[in-house]
């Protein structure tokens, strides 16, 4: 494979959390790249996410954690959950002294931009090329070819697939995958903090779960907003979007019947988005010829372990790491990363799929015997905390 004088020549698909995430740790590696993007601007949709300890861990490495935090709310308190009709706290997690303690950071929660901000910082702006829309990727044996919509044709040294779900580059490393309906839609939405009850505006991530339901909420936006995630049995209108919307009353009526103050909150909220959960297997392989894939491309995973931006993160610093070690033989490079990455995120897919059901038992024994399982169970492992060492896949550790 031939590189520049400079170093391999690396075009990242795609400018979102985990294009920019591999966009900022290979430059902090030293090497140039280019991120090509097909929106006009770099904007994030959707609302909020949570920044644990292990993505966080690897925003102060990349100098951009003190950026983030200007926005960032930090938990004080998370996965509390509490029982769909009253409100009764069944278990919560104390991040305040926890987190920092175990793992070395706090865990944050924010507005997806404010994440896409701070990380872009670290981008240089000649990098970032948007407008770009790609129309096809195709392989000239072992070269993977760009090809976009202004005509152009790039045959970079390196490909990083970072665009999403419904990646061109995954397509052409392993073909057509096909997903399968979960069964479960989502619905996002913001409310002011203005209008949201006092208990909503805490610095804590609350779970509120039920029969074939659940809620999430936290603070973002430095406080000014309460971001929403709710879950429910998907309808016949539900697709795989960001932009897709639903009525408010449509949100009030899978919750009706819960907690009046769970009820008033929503009642509070913004017009909600609304997406369906599709279901994919982890892939057995990641790379092609000169060509590899991060984040959602590589491994969407439900979002019940609040993991997917993070997983992002750590690929770009892995797969940065892994090249930096190895710059004269990338395709060894690009094989050592898929090595360290696959096992990870495949293990955390299957346990993210598997939290669907857990939080939405039915009321009757079973759910009982989870609910009794929180309250006595030990702090840390009570809420199937992810964080705990495991010396197979805890790569963060090191990166």
């Amino acid at each position: 494979m031939m590189t520049t004088e400079a170093g391999p020549r690396i075009a990242i698909l795609g400018g979102g959390i985990g294009g920019l995430a591999a966009a900022a740790f290979l430059r902090d590696k030293g090497f140039h790249n280019d991120v090509y993007e097909q929106a006009p601007a770099l904007t994030e949709v959707g609302a909020g996410l949570v920044i644990a300890p292990n993505a966080a861990r690897l925003l102060r490495r990349l100098g951009v954690l003190d950026r983030f935090v200007e926005r960032a709310v930090q938990m004080e308190i998370g996965w509390e959950f509490r029982r769909w009709e009253n409100g009764t706290v069944l278990s919560a997690e104390n991040l305040q002294d926890g987190c920092k303690r175990l793992y070395g950071e706090h865990t944050y929660a924010a507005h997806r931009a404010d994440l896409l901000n701070a990380l872009r910082s670290a981008v240089p702006e000649d990098s970032l090329h948007l407008g770009r829309r790609c129309v096809s990727v195709e392989f000239e044996g072992d070269q993977a070819v760009l090809r976009f919509e202004d005509g152009e044709t790039v045959r970079p040294d390196i490909l990083i697939g970072a665009d999403g779900v419904h990646s061109r580059v995954r397509s052409a490393i392993v073909g057509p995958t096909q997903a399968r309906e979960s069964g479960i839609c989502a619905f996002r939405a913001l409310v002011p903090a203005r209008k949201a009850p006092e208990f909503a505006r805490r610095r804590a991530q609350t779970l509120w779960i039920g029969p074939d339901h659940h809620l999430v909420h936290y603070p973002v936006s430095g406080g000014e907003y309460v971001n929403l995630v709710a879950f429910a049995p998907a309808g016949a209108s539900s697709v795989e979007s960001w932009t897709a919307t639903a009525t408010l009353e449509e949100l009030l009526d899978e919750f009706d019947g819960w907690d009046p103050r769970l009820v008033e909150l929503i009642r509070s909220a913004d017009t909600p988005g609304r997406w369906a959960l599709l279901d994919r297997e982890p892939l057995d392989h990641w790379n092609r010829g000169n060509a590899t894939l991060l984040g959602d491309a590589a491994h969407p995973m439900f979002p019940f372990f609040a993991q997917g931006a993070a997983q992002a993160i750590e690929d770009g610093a892995v797969l940065a790491l892994c090249l930096a070690e190895d710059p004269k033989s990338p395709s060894a490079a690009l094989g050592r990363y898929e090595e360290l990455r696959r096992r990870r995120t495949a293990r955390l897919q299957e346990v993210s799929h598997g939290r669907s059901h857990i939080n939405h038992l039915p009321d009757g024994p079973e759910q009982q015997a989870r609910d009794l399982a929180y309250s006595q169970a030990d702090a840390l492992r009570a809420n199937g905390w992810i964080y705990e060492y495991d010396p197979e896949v805890a790569v963060s550790a090191s990166v």
